[in-house]
This record gives C-alpha cells, structure tokens and sequence, in this order.
C-alpha cells in the first residue's frame, strides 16, 4: 500500500490521468463536518459489504480521520485483490490542516 501525505496527495490528484475513487471511511457524522470534495463515503464497517462495487483495478484513496482505520482498510483491499491502494497519511486532519483549511477539522 502506498502512503503519501496530504501535500502528495493533493499533487498526486491534480497530476492524475484517471480519478481515484476517494474513500472516507468514517461515520456519516464526521463526513459531514468536511471532507475531500468528490468522495465518497463509506463508513468502515460497511466496506465489507460494499467492496464488490469497486473495481479493483481502479486506484482506491482511502481516507479517515487520522489515517490509522484508512490504513486498516487499505490493507484490507489489498488483501481483497485491489492493486493500487493509497493510504492518507494524517487523514483529513492533515488535509485540513496543510492543503484545504476550508475543509474544518475536529
């Protein structure tokens, strides 16, 4: 799984030919005090049951709060076949805090 920073991200996502599918693993409430625009959530304990939605071929970022569930569920999807799996090192705190402090953090 790769690990990049919320500044490589923000680099990896404007350099990106193909979109990612951004995942927000959170619950719906922090989702809703801000997130990366465009992504989706699904909140960790329901990627089980919605994985099979997802290419697994298609790059996956996978977000939270701090990076440590993303980092659980990125390996999770690893484990599951998906090959090109991103970790948000420092979630969307990091985010907030060194890219898009519109986005509020908590």
């Amino acid at each position: 799984m790769q690990q990049l920073n919320a500044a490589q991200l923000q680099r990896f996502l404007q350099e990106a030919v193909t979109p990612p599918l951004l995942l927000d693993v959170r619950e719906p409430w922090e989702f809703a005090i801000g997130h990366i625009p465009g992504s989706r959530n699904v909140p960790m304990g329901r990627v089980p049951q919605t994985q099979s939605e997802w290419d697994p071929h298609q790059t996956v970022v996978v977000i939270c709060h701090h990076g440590i569930r993303s980092f659980q569920v990125g390996y999770f999807l690893e484990n599951s076949g998906f090959t090109q799996v991103i970790n948000l090192q420092g979630g969307i705190d990091a985010w907030s805090r060194d890219v898009d402090p519109d986005v509020p953090s908590y």
